[in-house]
């Protein structure tokens, strides 16, 4: 092994990671053992060839080679191969080498078990591990398997007839090409599990593929096809998660009576002799490798495509109702997946809401198009039209990465045997049963979330009764429209259930959400953004719309800016309402609050902790609902908030209404006034109380603006009314 052509790999793919976009993120490095390993990894892209040697060496400190196809020993990068220690599948010394590099431990080494590139990723039929390729089918290998119990039966067999057989351990070194027993180490021969996942998948022309074409006119197809997968990889950016599993002691598979006998035998035999125990030793050989190949492939990455894909592939029927869609990823993300066994892509691991209300991160959009793009879907925007003959493997091997993407997506997740269970049930799920399903779920999250937070939060003698804090649902008369009503900053759901309520006894149903930081204590607040304020909103919503037909959205102050901000990303609210919303705020703290902010900043980079200012003193309108000490911080992320929504206001669409009190002490009541001009709505009203006070939903004529709300929320149910008799007439 050339040193210097390892300096040149690692040069090499630091180029790599400067111009391209791949991230390579490493998991459960601790599972590496100190002691003589295989490797043994799926091989999916060329990119294996040349990462897993660099990372593997920079992670132990020690060579690591690998056997590679006699093809490839072409040339210059032949050259380049054997430089860095790889070494052709048909050199004749390959078995002998690999064994005497792990007894020294001088190197570890990588093998792929599958023999080939999976272009497919079509590794299991019938519930056996079976590789498909160009030529047909062939089970994995066990060379690994097999050089790693050799390995083992001579480490003893040597360290044994050290002092058993003296002459007869002397004739085996030079076998090794060893000069003396203590050439061997005492540490044991281990085989690694290694799964690399990528995400995304997406084979498309680059600028790697133009240059090639440039070089050469006419370009093999299998050429082309790997350009067009891995250059993409490359050039537009891919996560590359590479998973170590638990090592594999050799050692116990060794314990048969007819190796041991073998193995302590005095009797002279070679390296190439066959053995007794071979047949043993072929036994346990297949048992070594059912057991990498379950560890390998259990190891998967898995991310959104695979949801998708798998579900795609489930779907019994071939007209595929998007939302319900939707729905089931949900569920299964949130649901299906033991997160104790599945390893979960990190952009799974975080709140998955948006698949139900707006996909902001185009996770699902993304995977449709390519799907759409290569003829496996047809998608108008409601439903989904599949082509079954798309999610078969039989399809050209060396172009299945750009002609069925869907297929190798969904082939990679199908040895996950209880999450393929839990889709294809979900696929099956009636669609009513997924809407009682999903507001059931965010029904129990946000109550668990509340008291998982109260209980770390609480403050006796100045946190609120729970039922103050606790988010409530209130049944209406029919499912036709529900409200979801949010509380302002400070408060808790108790400052608007007297709305709720009203509204309720007029037959809606109403949901009071729990904005997180709310309903505990200050400290919670403190520690929030506005962006958790929206999840909370979103939440809300996404219960009441798998309640009810038709869904408005309303709040008071901070509430009100969070029902104006959903709504111009939703385009099925029929409504919003907002009362007091905070675009310009009067109190002197919220003036202060940057410069404030900014201090405690500087105090914390200085270790000043008792200079900061975190709290000022509030002293709210509802005592029994309010906080008594505002967070500036809080007041920061209000500011960021309506910062965030004012130049959205024109994509609200849907009939809107804005109360304001005119002698406000808390909102300026020309914020409420250009809030109601930049409204894009085309239909808008604007009410003005004079009340001396910024919570009007409470209190003395409070009723005036309960009433006022309840007569817009009619006029929307009105308005629906007409627009479907109208659309019926029409038809």
């Amino acid at each position: 092994m050339n040193p210097i052509a390892y300096r040149t790999t690692g040069l090499a793919i630091k180029t790599l990671e400067n111009l391209s976009r791949a991230k390579v993120n490493l998991h459960d490095t601790e599972n590496l053992p100190d002691g003589s390993t295989i490797f043994v990894i799926n091989h999916f892209t060329r990119l294996e060839t040349f990462l897993m040697p660099y990372y593997l060496h920079k992670l132990l400190k020690r060579p690591i080679w690998s056997i590679a196809s006699a093809e490839l020993f072409v040339g210059t990068f032949g050259r380049y191969l054997e430089s860095v220690g790889a070494v052709s599948t048909k050199d004749p010394d390959r078995d002998r080498l690999i064994v005497k590099s792990l007894l020294t431990g001088e190197a570890g080494w990588i093998i792929f078990p599958e023999g080939r590139m999976v272009k497919s990723k079509k590794i299991v039929e019938k519930g056996r591990y079976m590789i498909s390729f160009a030529g047909g089918k062939h089970p994995p290998h066990t060379g690994a398997a097999f050089l790693a119990l050799r390995t083992e039966f001579y480490r003893q067999r040597m360290l044994q007839l050290a002092f058993s057989a003296p002459q007869e351990a002397e004739r085996l070194l030079p076998l090794f090409n060893l000069r003396a027993v203590e050439d061997i180490s005492r540490r044991g021969t281990f085989i690694v599990p290694v799964n690399i996942t990528y995400y995304p998948l997406r084979a498309r022309m680059n600028i790697l593929n133009h240059l090639a074409m440039r070089l050469v006119e006419t370009l093999p197809d299998r050429i082309t096809e790997e350009l067009m997968t891995e250059g993409a990889m490359l050039v537009s950016g891919v996560d590359i998660d590479i998973r170590f599993g638990k090592p594999i002691d050799i050692g116990p598979y060794l314990q048969k009576r007819a190796i041991l006998k073998d193995m302590k035998s005095t009797r002279s035999f070679g390296f190439d002799d066959e053995l007794p125990c071979l047949k043993c030793m072929r036994h346990a050989a297949l048992k070594i490798m059912k057991s990498y190949m379950e560890a390998i492939y259990h190891m998967t990455t898995v991310n959104h495509d695979h949801i998708f894909a798998s579900l795609l592939k489930h779907s019994p029927r071939d007209t595929i109702n998007l939302d319900f869609f939707r729905k089931r990823a949900f569920l299964t993300i949130t649901e299906g997946i033991d997160r104790r066994s599945v390893h979960l892509h990190h952009s799974l691991k975080v709140n998955q809401s948006h698949l139900l209300i707006d996909d902001r991160f185009q996770k699902l959009a993304d995977f449709l198009s390519v799907a759409e793009e290569k003829g496996a879907i047809e998608n108008d925007g409601t439903t989904i039209k599949r082509d079954r003959s798309k999610l078969r493997n039989i399809f050209d091997y060396d172009r299945a990465r750009i002609d069925n993407p869907v297929a190798v997506i969904a082939n990679e997740v199908e040895p996950l045997v209880d999450l393929q269970r839990k889709i294809s049930r979900l696929s099956w799920m009636p669609g009513f049963m997924l809407k009682a399903r999903i507001a059931k779920f965010f029904q129990l999250k946000n109550i668990r979330e509340f008291e998982e937070d109260y209980a770390q939060f609480r403050i006796a003698g100045e946190s609120k009764p729970m039922d103050i804090g606790r988010p409530v649902l209130l049944r209406g008369h029919s499912r036709k429209v529900g409200v979801v009503l949010s509380h302002g900053y400070m408060a808790a759901p108790a400052e608007v259930y007297a709305l709720g309520g009203y509204l309720a006894r007029k037959g809606y149903w109403v949901y009071m959400p729990r904005l997180r930081g709310h309903g505990t204590s200050p400290e919670d607040l403190a520690g929030r953004s506005y962006k958790e304020w929206i999840y909370s909103m979103e939440d809300g919503y996404i219960l009441m719309r798998n309640l009810c037909r038709q869904v408005v959205l309303g709040g008071f102050s901070t509430g009100a800016a969070l029902a104006l901000e959903l709504s111009t990303r939703l385009k099925n609210v029929v409504g919003v309402f907002a009362v007091s919303t905070p675009l310009r705020l009067q109190y002197l703290s919220a003036r202060l609050a940057p410069v404030v902010d900014t201090w405690n900043k500087l105090m914390g980079k200085v270790r000043l902790g008792d200079a900061r200012m975190e709290y000022v003193e509030n002293r709210p309108e509802n005592p029994h609902i309010n906080y008594f000490r505002n967070p500036i911080s809080g007041v920061r992320e209000l500011e960021r908030l309506m910062s965030y929504l004012e130049p959205r206001l024109a994509s609200v669409k849907v009939p809107a209404l804005v109360v304001q009190s005119s002698e406000d002490p808390v909102v300026n009541p020309s914020g409420s006034e250009r809030i109601f001009h930049l409204l894009g709505s085309a239909e808008k009203q604007y009410a003005a109380f004079n009340y001396n006070r910024h919570g009007i939903l409470l209190g003395e004529g409070s009723q005036r603006v309960h009433k006022t709300i309840g007569e817009f929320i009619d006029q929307l149910g009105v308005r629906s009314r007409r627009r479907t008799e109208s659309s019926a007439e029409k038809n």
